[in-house]
């Protein structure tokens, strides 16, 4: 039974009171409330809360926070001149719905401070720019599509095509360091939520992550607000001195819930069905991220979206990538063969990432795409000859090489350092000599310490490339199957033709 003590203060308070007229789910109707603010928050005398939507005089169309069981005739005042969601320190290591309210079965949270959900992005003349990297552990996208600390990133791709074990690692990653992540799940199954903090409890990340739970089957309206109350959460570690994460997934369920939450208000559909103002739903909560110019503390963003059979052209999708710094496609295909990160690396890409990097990580990211091209040319030329070139065996070889060291299982993590070890050691090799890439990958764990100067790579490197060197490859054509179709170079092509 809830004590309604904290609404008769609010009434004796003389704060402004309404009834309730009329309901449809979580849309409620209140007759009275004159002058009231949009977005303030209104409490029930059962103890449920709402949002303020709409305001037309004394009529006001509220969002149910809590359930869509409200009684008709109940009497509702208002509590906040805006939506309130706590924030602090206290919430790091909790599992919490939008309203602060924990979900982890350990004990309540007691936090000093509150924050508005809908606050403002900092001004531009309050930004830095952009200059550390986030090294993520996984190396097809620390050193193909870099993320940069305070960076708005979009990762897409279809259901079941490793975008979540991506972002466990990435997470996990951040061990070490005091950088705080803020996870939200909007409408996930019951078992990818297990799995999820299964993984973050058993890598340890859990201790910096705060989860932001919204179960889209229980309130819609929770569901809508969860990126919201979550990025204020954020907000305040940023402001206090901290780096954040925050990852948002995903906002496809998010768009959903607010299209069904739209459609119930009879709000005029657009698109696709969503509202029309889809687009700033999510620019507004996007542009939040940055880095301050008052503590040089960066808030990075990573919305994560969903394309159904790969289709990354529909109006979500479109939207979040026009908003964002670039995007990281994780592609259903290439999952299914095996490659594991499944990464397109055709279609991904990251607009400031050359921003974090070093004249060393721009070179070694410019041969390993030319590299990887030259792989699937000579890929290519395969079927044609029975005998190749040198140079065609040696792109076959390097890139066989290459597409094994950037397979990793989400257990495995690599520092930056030791990813530039890595495949520096692989393409320095100048011959078509195979390599003992499970045994080099071994080797350079825990060696990224080591490194201060270009020196110490190069000598490194060499011992490592002298030591993990086989035997040489047999020049038979090799049958491999290209994760990526690359254009055909065709005076390449005739020229191994003619040869053969």
């Amino acid at each position: 039974m809830f004590d309604n003590t904290a609404f008769q203060k609010l009434v004796e308070a003389g704060n402004l009171t309404g009834e309730v007229t009329a309901t449809n789910r979580f849309i409620v109707e209140v007759k009275g409330l004159e002058g009231i603010r949009i977005g303030s928050q209104v409490l029930f005398e059962d103890g449920q809360r709402a949002m303020v939507r709409e305001a037309y005089g004394d009529r006001v169309i509220l969002y149910n926070i809590d359930s869509e069981n409200v009684a008709l005739g109940a009497l509702a005042v208002v509590e906040f001149d805006e939506l309130q969601v706590p924030v602090g320190p206290e919430l790091v290591g909790r599992v919490v719905n939008p309203m602060g309210i924990p979900l982890d079965g350990k004990g309540a949270i007691r936090t000093a401070q509150t924050s508005g959900m809908f606050t403002p992005a900092p001004g531009i003349m309050d930004r830095k720019m952009l200059d550390e990297q986030l090294a993520s552990g996984v190396s097809a996208v620390d050193s193909f599509f870099p993320i940069v600390l305070g960076q708005r990133i979009a990762i897409l791709g279809d259901s079941k095509s490793g975008k979540s074990t991506f972002l466990s690692q990435l997470s996990a990653n951040q061990q070490g360091t005091d950088r705080i992540v803020v996870y939200v799940l909007i409408g996930k199954r019951k078992v990818d939520i297990e799995r999820l903090l299964s993984d973050l409890q058993r890598s340890g990340a859990m201790e910096h992550t705060i989860v932001v739970l919204a179960n889209i089957f229980d309130s819609l309206t929770q569901s809508y607000l969860a990126p919201y109350a979550a990025c204020s959460m954020a907000e305040y570690l940023w402001y206090n001195g901290q780096d954040v994460i925050i990852i948002y997934d995903d906002l496809s369920s998010h768009a959903e819930a607010y299209r069904q939450l739209s459609l119930l208000q009879e709000v005029d559909p657009g698109r696709d069905s969503y509202p029309g103002d889809i687009f700033y739903t999510h620019s507004s909560l996007l542009e939040r991220a940055g880095k301050l110019l008052s503590n040089d503390k960066t808030l990075t963003s990573l919305p994560v979206v969903l394309t159904p059979n790969d289709d990354i052209t529909a109006y979500l999708s479109t939207n979040i990538m026009s908003i964002t710094d670039g995007q990281i496609i994780f592609d259903l295909g290439y999952f299914r063969k095996g490659i594991r990160p499944a990464v397109n690396a055709g279609l991904s890409v990251s607009r400031v990432g050359g921003q974090a990097q070093t004249k060393r990580q721009k070179q070694l990211s410019t041969a390993l795409f030319k590299a990887l091209a030259n792989y699937h040319q000579a890929e290519e030329f395969s079927h044609f000859s029975s005998q190749l070139s040198k140079d065609a065996r040696i792109d076959l070889a390097r890139g066989r090489h290459l597409y094994q060291a950037l397979r990793q299982v989400p257990e495995q993590l690599f520092s930056l350092p030791e990813q530039q070890l890595l495949l520096e050691t692989i393409m320095k090799s100048d011959n078509d000599l195979a390599i003992d890439v499970p045994g080099l990958k071994q080797a350079v764990k825990g060696r990224g310490s080591d490194m201060k100067a270009d020196s110490d790579y190069d000598t490194l490197e060499a011992e490592l490339l002298q030591k993990f060197r086989a035997e040489p490859v047999v020049e038979a054509a090799p049958v491999v199957t290209a994760p990526e179709p690359e254009t055909k170079d065709k005076k390449h092509k005739k020229v191994e033709v003619k040869d053969a």
